[in-house]
């Protein structure tokens, strides 16, 4: 067991913990505040040992909760490469929130320069106009993607917006239980 304490976690085992801290505080088991401050801990640890600390004083397998992965032996699959997964998850989200605006407005303007070259009798791609409009925009989109991505913003947004629901869902729960005057 204490070998297992010292190894390495991986980012499913913070996942799974967690999924564990949020079942907690689901159930009332934890105020928000603390929440918060295991949920930080949790993905700030690096070792099983500092994962299983999170969870001493909560019980088992709760009914959202599930036990903590095994260590895969060495040589066996999965390896991942970075840069080489799909995109999903929070990523995608992200970058459909950021390149969402730009799309719809392509689609617009390029709708807007179909039809006037149609009323022209005409198609010459030289005069594509929104060109000006969506080349700048682009390049700073493209920017702001490849300095997202390298930080992590789109796990950072991700998590900020699970806190927030956390959030509206313990304020939710608290206006239920006030007794009604």
């Amino acid at each position: 067991m204490e070998e297992r304490n010292r190894m390495r976690a991986a980012d499913a085992d913070r996942e799974a913990t967690a999924e564990r801290l949020r079942a907690a505080l689901n159930e009332g088991r934890l105020d928000l505040h603390e929440y918060d401050d295991r949920l930080r801990r949790a993905y700030g640890s690096k070792t099983y040992g500092e994962l299983d600390e999170l969870l001493t004083d909560l019980p088992g397998a709760g009914p959202a909760g599930r036990p903590l992965p095994a260590p895969r032996a060495a040589g066996e699959g999965g390896v991942a490469v970075p840069g080489t997964e799909a995109v999903s998850g929070p990523r995608s989200a992200w970058l459909l929130g950021l390149w969402g605006p730009w799309l719809k407005v392509a689609l617009i303007l390029t709708a807007i320069w179909f039809v006037s070259q149609l009323a022209e009798g005409e198609f010459e791609f030289d005069d594509y106009w929104p060109l000006w409009v969506l080349g700048p925009w682009g390049a700073v989109l493209l920017y702001q993607t490849a300095q997202g991505l390298a930080t992590g913003v789109p796990e950072k947004d991700a998590e900020r917006r699970r806190r927030k629901q956390v959030e509206r869902e313990a304020r939710r729960r608290a206006k239920r239980e006030l007794p009604e005057t």
